[in-house]
């Protein structure tokens, strides 16, 4: 049963498939637990509200006796990082260059439930981010790869490049043996964050992510972490493209995943000048529209008040002084008081 379900779950298009037990190891609800305590999930307090069935498979779902754990890789072609040293342009996350990969999946994860239940029998739910669930533990029993020190999962195939997803089902299966760490001694992903967001120790504090601060913060970004996220607009894959098992991994040669040619590095003049109207119409389909298009014009605003160099962007903040929302409008203020102290123009003259 596990080969059968393994060959048709690769020729469905996924890149890796493990076997879990639909049990829970006792530090995963510890660990959180302390995450939580201790606030590290800043405003993502839907964390908090579901963490009794983020800890435990069986609490999400009693009936559950295995996972079917899959990956789908997303490894870019190109060096992920590029767009980082080009100061007119806007840097997004590998993932979100495309189509919303939680489509993709569901699409592909969907039909080998439907198989699943034809061929074996069983009940079974499916999950693509979209519940609470301890993808990377799981993951790891399931020997897909290992949490390394950025906190996610690391594949001796695919680096860090893997989209997660799982198959929670009645039947009996036979779990995997779990991977082991396999990081050593390197510290290249906590030496590559910008904003110095992992501790070494394999934990991360989101309040200084630039991925949560991006995407997930509702509120204005601290003033002493602006500067560091240079000018990444949605997301940030430097812990992600530090990793020295990503020289293993192959380019993605699904379509959705490839990049489109408006986001691969996009001019942030073009960003800033965004409405709401014109933000659903760049993004449709695209994970950016999760952000919404007033976080997100504010991150494009922090992106060139950090690029001094740039003295042209000084109309495109101008403009958006009398944003219609406040958060737009204070990083307006914020990106033209740096970009005019470098004008050499007093930033109270507006």
């Amino acid at each position: 049963m596990k080969e059968s379900i393994r060959l048709k779950a690769l020729e469905l298009g996924f890149s890796e498939v493990g076997f879990a037990a639909a049990a829970a190891d006792p530090t995963w609800g510890e660990n959180l637990a302390g995450y939580l305590a201790e606030g590290r999930h800043g405003e993502m307090a839907w964390m908090a509200e579901t963490a009794a069935r983020r800890a435990d498979p069986r609490v999400l779902w009693p009936e559950a006796r295995s996972v079917i754990v899959l990956g789908t890789n997303y490894a870019p072609a190109g060096d992920p990082l590029a767009v980082t040293r080009r100061p007119d342009r806007g840097g997004i996350s590998v993932y979100a260059r495309n189509r919303d990969y939680h489509d993709t999946v569901k699409k592909r994860l969907k039909a080998l439930g439907r198989w699943l239940a034809a061929t074996h029998g069983g009940d079974l739910k499916v999950f693509v981010d979209t519940a609470p669930v301890m993808e990377k533990p799981l993951a790891e029993q399931a020997g897909l790869g290992w949490r390394g020190r950025h906190t996610n999962l690391v594949s001796r195939r695919w680096g860090s490049w893997l989209f997660l997803a799982e198959i929670f089902t009645t039947l009996e299966i036979e779990p995997d043996t779990a991977e082991t760490d396999h990081c050593g001694s390197c510290r290249a992903c906590v030496e590559a964050c910008p904003t110095a967001a992992l501790d070494g120790e394999g934990r991360i504090d989101p309040r200084r992510c630039i991925s949560y601060l991006t995407i997930e913060a509702k509120a204005e970004i601290p003033e002493a972490l602006r500067s560091l996220m240079g000018n990444r607009v949605y997301g940030c894959d430097d812990c992600l493209a530090a990793c020295p098992w990503n020289k293993f991994a192959t380019p993605t040669r699904e379509p959705d995943f490839l990049p489109r040619v408006e986001l691969t590095q996009p001019r942030l003049a073009d960003l800033a000048a965004l409405d709401e109207e014109g933000f659903r119409e760049v993004f449709a389909g695209s994970p950016l529209k999760r952000a919404g298009r007033d976080r997100f014009v504010a991150n494009v605003l922090i992106a060139m008040g950090n690029n001094s160099r740039q003295p042209e962007f000084m109309v495109a903040v101008r403009k958006r002084l009398d944003d219609p929302s406040p958060m737009v409008r204070a990083m307006a203020i914020w990106a033209n008081d740096r970009l005019s102290l470098v004008g050499g123009e007093d930033p109270g003259q507006l």
